[in-house]
């Protein structure tokens, strides 16, 4: 019975009908619901050192906490609306999948503040929010244009969605502006996290002549494999040196604090409204970190241009001209892809090899 009361209360609570006195809360609350393991060193580890980072800046102004490995199905509504059965003020949602599901509860509790990374459906307590990661792809395409000796790059991708096929053309381009030559292949995984398949995939790419891999996957696994044969691979998400030190050039590093800092900042001084947040160099959500090595002074030095000119916005990944894989005109020159075109891409750039997944 007890329980049954304890539930009703929360409910009450999540819809504005109670306080978080009446439930003992003697602080906010924020909840992260993650697709992969905190130790997975790419996507769900980057969430988490943001977590971790605007945790410590903010104190005992809010407390966090977080849910891992929630898979992006009924389980993650299950999860989602546990949260704010729970009296969270605010639940993070960090993968794509989940936007269904946080769009449906956000609508059962309309005094619960949900935020979801990189969808794109809104309403009058759900927001969105992205790190622009094909400008991280861009700064290491150039360093793998820099390094290659074969002229041809790969990528271990993960599913056909927009967020990767733009990270895939922007390396691919990244390359092409300091080596023409460039090709680039792809093999799709079908998966955000599974070491095995992503260590085939890119000893599938070695074989093809790959010498220089960037991944849309979560584990060191591509970099180990690099590191294993004796050719090159980029840390995504977040540094992954120590898994391949003379395989790894750089990282495209993700600093999800720059969004976890302010929103919840907002929550606890109740300043929170609808916004759609898309972060990137300029606002140092997203940088080139961590050079290996193998990186001369001179190839540094030019990565960390590009970076500069991202910043100042005298650079952009998709500025034309640009020709898609058929070499039909994308973009002209002097002009630049508008943010609902990026955010349906599906299709190729010229240079990228094979046939586009349906």
């Amino acid at each position: 019975m007890q329980k049954k009361i304890n539930k009703m209360m929360q409910t009450l609570f999540a819809v504005g009908i109670i306080g978080a006195s009446t439930l003992g809360y003697s602080q906010d609350k924020a909840a992260f619901v993650y697709l992969g393991p905190t130790s997975d060193h790419g996507w769900t580890y980057s969430h988490e050192q943001g977590r971790l980072k605007a945790q410590k800046v903010l104190g005992n102004k809010i407390k966090t906490s977080y849910i891992e490995n929630v898979p992006e199905t009924a389980d993650a509504e299950r999860v989602i609306r546990n949260l704010a059965q729970q009296g969270n003020q605010v639940i993070f949602g960090t993968s794509f999948g989940y936007m269904n599901a946080m769009d449906k509860v956000a609508k059962q509790f309309p005094k619960t503040i949900f935020m979801h990374a990189t969808g794109y459906k809104q309403g009058k307590n759900l927001g969105v929010y992205e790190i622009k990661t094909f400008e991280g792809a861009y700064m290491i395409g150039v360093l793998a244009g820099l390094k290659t000796k074969t002229n041809t790059i790969g990528v271990v991708a993960s599913f056909p969605i927009p967020e990767v096929v733009r990270n895939i053309n922007a390396y691919t381009l990244g390359a092409q502006s300091v080596n023409p030559k460039i090709e680039t292949k792809v093999i799709w995984a079908n998966t955000w996290f599974n070491p095995g398949k992503e260590r085939d995939a890119a000893l599938a790419l070695i074989s093809q002549g790959a010498d220089v891999l960037m991944q849309n996957t979560d584990s060191p696994a591509v970099v180990q494999a690099a590191q294993q044969k004796g050719v090159y691979a980029f840390g995504w998400n977040s540094d992954m040196t120590k898994f391949g030190k003379n395989a790894h050039l750089a990282a495209a590093v993700l600093h999800w604090e720059k969004f976890y800092e302010p929103v919840m900042s907002q929550v606890v001084n109740k300043t929170w409204k609808t916004q759609a947040l898309k972060f990137g160099v300029k606002e140092g959500a997203v940088n080139i970190e961590n050079f290996g090595p193998a990186v001369s002074t001179e190839q540094k030095t030019k990565a960390l241009s590009v970076r500069d000119a991202l910043h100042k916005g005298t650079v952009h990944p998709f500025a034309g001209p640009i020709y898609k894989q058929d070499g039909s005109l994308l973009i002209e020159k002097s002009k630049v892809l508008s943010d609902a075109q990026l955010s349906s891409m599906n299709y190729y750039v010229k240079g990228v090899k094979g046939v586009f997944p349906q």
